[in-house]
């Protein structure tokens, strides 16, 4: 194994089973030529496996099935950085969260700062679709989910029984991050934001 490979494969070990990744996840060892030529052989030699168009991972193994299909969580985190996109919890299952829906999505779908898009690999279809509301960076899960939770119900049906809901759901730090997002969103979402918080401190 050359030692671009041995790097590579280290840090794959270190992620642990189960993890996703593409080329892009280790550019800091080198160049994109040597990264992708290392991935290749490892791929070749059966320690990862291809799943997709510059993806793979470090299959989960089960002692009957043998490797397992990767998270979907996973696999769109991978998608985003092959992408450079951000990435949420589509609307629906951000509702489901936050406990202002019951429904549970049947597929797994992701709000996107790029364009709405299906993702495929390892036998899974992610759909990626452009977010009315902002995705916010470093930001965290919950923060996220508000945003897109609102952008799923609409201006009409955001009342003040999902505004208490909300406010009840986030923390400190989420607050923080959503009122330094106010600019960035619709002007009715930013307002919804402020009443949100106002019932948080309250």
């Amino acid at each position: 194994m050359s030692a671009m490979a041995d790097r590579i494969m280290k840090r794959i070990r270190g992620k642990g089973r189960g993890w996703v990744f593409t080329p892009k996840h280790f550019l800091d060892f080198g160049s994109r030529g040597a990264v992708d030529m290392a991935i290749s052989r490892l791929a070749q030699s059966n320690a990862i496996r291809r799943i997709g168009r510059g993806i793979y991972d470090y299959p989960r193994l089960h002692d009957t099935l043998g490797a397992l299909s990767p998270d979907p969580a996973v696999l769109a985190d991978a998608l985003a950085v092959q992408t450079g996109d951000k990435l949420a919890p589509s609307g629906a299952t951000a509702a489901n969260q936050l406990g202002l829906s019951t429904q549970v999505p049947a597929r797994a779908s992701y709000a996107t700062s790029g364009r709405t898009r299906v993702g495929k690999a390892a036998g899974r279809s992610l759909t990626l679709r452009h977010s009315r509301a902002p995705v916010l960076d470093q930001a965290s899960d919950t923060a996220n989910a508000v945003l897109q939770a609102l952008a799923q119900l609409g201006r009409k049906d955001v009342d003040a029984d999902v505004i208490q809901r909300l406010a009840a759901r986030v923390d400190d730090a989420d607050m923080k991050q959503l009122l330094q997002a106010r600019p960035a969103m619709p002007g009715w979402m930013g307002d919804v934001i402020l009443k949100i918080g106002s019932l948080h401190n309250g």
